[in-house]
């Protein structure tokens, strides 16, 4: 987008902007979401009372379930310890074991009511899918390996690195969100000190699964952090993970137009007021408050550049599971309702954690929010726009140096935020009302936000004048001087033909 000067700009500091081809065309990654046909019901049966779920914008996929899945009772066969592929150990092959057993079918479940914005109705939800289950060691000799896994078939190159992140061996114990490819991931890793010269005195593993939408994740940490204890405990011995992974195995079946069994990934679910007091921090839908407290009145200038789609990559030493979850608000702060909205820019796309080995896969993104553990990252500015040091906000672009500075609509729109908090925290504790919870009251804040600013956009780009003035500014939450930068950055971004005219503050 161009921005036209006014001739009288010495006196009034009017701009005018001309349209201009939006910057990105992208087509959404994943394609269609898969749905099932919701199983039939015999008719003489009454239906069981529905339960609630809630699932991401555009799919089938639940964001959060309570239900913890149905506990994997562990086989007495020895052979299924042999049913993966050992990559770097002993007997590094595959052993020819008996095919473990399927449970039984079970009666089925009646049909959850998929909550959605405004309206009830029924369908299926996104099934288990857990499509590798692997085990990750360190070497002294070799460094980080993949020990063991399943399916034997699956690529799981780079792997040993992400579950595994750099500096990890300072930590006790930790858990790492990460991006494999079309895949997310979730490892838990635990650091042992053992009285061994061979191990140098410490035994360090990692186990993590495979899934194509990180929403599900979250319900197997407690597993994973069992199991990589049992590792540490008794190396080699494989047979819960195995059950595990024949227990709850997805299949992956092709879309229409897709080759190949890619499945669809899942990428922001979208908020509304249905959820769980119960939430714990478990998962990272359950964090947003304490992410906002961490990053303080920090928390306006990330929602400016998530808006934005611009590439945030968030730096800390371990231990990287909080910091994960910082990734998943950050993409949170994005999110909009309204329909026609980002359809001609990129998806805010949470990585998760990254390492030195996905430089060449962020070399081509333009725009994901991201973490890491390794320094070098910060001297290698060609792959992000925005970098987060702890608490340091920080951009090397100058067009947007303005963007990092507060003003005073950002600090009244922190103030009501902390304001509708206190008024909900009264409430639970006086009325006992946990509906909606404080998670809920954080990103729908932004939520609404979003909304509203989009809202004027599209109504000023309708009109005839299509003229955007500092009124318009206030309606929205901006501040008319403070946010100019802002605003033409976000006109240009989502290609949004208006003409922007703000009064220059010297002029009378």
């Amino acid at each position: 987008m161009q921005v036209r000067r006014c001739p009288d700009r010495g006196r009034c500091g009017r701009a005018q902007r001309a349209p201009r081809e939006p910057p990105h065309r992208r087509k959404r990654q994943g394609g269609q979401a898969r749905r099932g046909v919701p199983a039939a019901r015999p008719a003489p049966r009454a239906p069981a009372p529905p339960r609630l779920a809630m699932v991401e914008q555009g799919d089938a996929a639940p964001l959060l379930r309570w239900a913890e899945g149905p506990a994997v009772s562990v086989p007495q066969d020895p052979a299924l310890q042999a049913g993966g592929w050992v990559r770097g150990g002993s007997g590094g092959g595959r052993v020819a074991a008996e095919a473990p057993r399927r449970r039984e079918p079970e009666e089925p479940a009646p049909p959850e009511v998929l909550l959605q914005p405004g309206r009830l109705e029924l369908g299926d939800v996104e099934e288990d899918q857990v499509v590798a289950v692997f085990v990750v060691t360190f070497d002294p000799r070799s460094g980080n390996m993949v020990e063991w896994c399943l399916p034997q078939d699956i690529d799981l190159e780079g792997v040993e690195f992400k579950s595994m992140a750099s500096g990890s061996h300072k930590v006790q114990s930790d858990f790492i969100y990460f991006r494999k490819g079309p895949f997310f991931g979730l490892a838990c890793f635990a650091n042992m000190p053992v009285e061994s010269e061979l191990e140098r005195g410490a035994r360090m593993k990692s186990v993590g699964i495979l899934s194509p939408s990180y929403t599900l994740l979250y319900r197997y940490m407690h597993f994973l952090e069992n199991q990589v204890r049992h590792q540490l405990e008794m190396p080699g011995h494989y047979s819960h993970l195995a059950a595990f992974y024949e227990d709850k195995k997805g299949v992956l079946h092709a879309g229409p137009g897709r080759g190949g069994s890619l499945p669809p990934v899942y990428w922001l679910p979208s908020i509304h007021r249905y959820m769980y007091p119960e939430m714990k921090i478990t998962h990272p839908a359950g964090c947003m408050s304490q992410f906002i407290k961490f990053f303080g009145e920090q928390i306006l200038i990330l929602w400016k550049f998530a808006l934005l789609r611009k590439r945030i990559l968030i730096f800390s030493p371990p231990p990287v599971g909080v910091v994960c979850y910082r990734v998943y608000c950050c993409c949170c702060l994005a999110n909009v309702s309204l329909p026609g909205i980002g359809g001609t820019i990129p998806e805010s796309k949470p990585f998760f954690y990254v390492n030195v080995a996905d430089i060449e896969s962020l070399e081509v993104e333009v725009s994901y929010v991201a973490c890491t553990t390794e320094k070098i990252f910060e001297e290698k500015r060609e792959l992000y726009d925005v970098y987060v040091d702890n608490q340091n906000v920080k951009t090397h672009h100058d067009h947007l140096q303005p963007l990092l500075k507060l003003n005073s609509a950002d600090r009244e729109k922190y103030r009501r935020l902390n304001e509708q908090r206190q008024m909900l925290l009264y409430s639970q504790e006086v009325e006992g009302d946990y509906s909606p919870c404080e998670e809920d009251l954080f990103v729908l804040f932004f939520l609404e936000q979003n909304n509203r600013i989009f809202q004027t956009l599209l109504e000023v780009s309708a009109s005839q004048d299509k003229t955007l003035t500092a009124e318009h500014a206030r309606g929205m939450g901006l501040d008319p001087q403070g946010d100019r930068s802002f605003l033409m950055d976000l006109l240009e971004a989502y290609g949004i033909d208006v003409m922007l005219v703000i009064d220059n503050p010297c002029c009378p």
